[in-house]
């Protein structure tokens, strides 16, 4: 696959980007060896690549279903209105709900799209009635449980 993005990396930059994309515990010594420089350089360039956001973070991924999450829904919400403030608003409150772990301002039949982790139906359904819907400017909600995940949090394509 071609390199489809523009910046400051380099082979070896995406080089290391792309290993640490499918296994963020390697060391630095093995990263290194990986990569074909010295461990000096290998650090430089990853810190270079923390400190210029390209790394945004790493940490471990959680089985759900192992920690009582096992049901994944997706929800579209409706504001009110379309205004900064409502979005704002919104914005705001929805960072604070811990359940939800991602939330999109969308384009088209919803303003926004959140993806939410919880037990189960009835779980959902107490955070439902108890804090979605009264999320600030909310005015309608449309919720899809996901029977099935056929693919999610792929590595990304570059």
């Amino acid at each position: 696959m071609e390199d489809s993005f523009t910046g400051t990396l380099d082979r070896i930059d995406v080089k290391i980007l792309r290993i640490l994309q499918a296994d963020g515990r390697l060391t630095n010594a093995e990263l290194a060896g990986r990569v074909n420089v010295s461990p000096a350089t290998c650090h430089r360039r990853t810190q270079r690549l923390f400190d210029e956001g390209f790394i945004t973070g790493v940490r471990a991924e959680i089985a759900p279903a192992a920690v009582g999450l096992g049901a994944l829904v997706m929800v579209g919400v409706v504001l009110d209105r379309s205004t900064p403030e409502s979005f704002a608003a919104f914005e705001e409150a929805a960072l604070g709900l811990k359940s939800i772990l991602d939330c999109n301002l969308v384009a088209g039949d919803f303003d926004y799209l959140i993806k939410i982790r919880v037990r189960d139906m009835a779980d959902f359904n107490k955070l439902h009635g108890e804090k979605l819907i009264a999320l600030p400017g909310v005015r309608q909600t449309r919720t899809f449980f996901v029977m099935k995940n056929v693919k999610e949090n792929a590595h990304l394509p570059f």
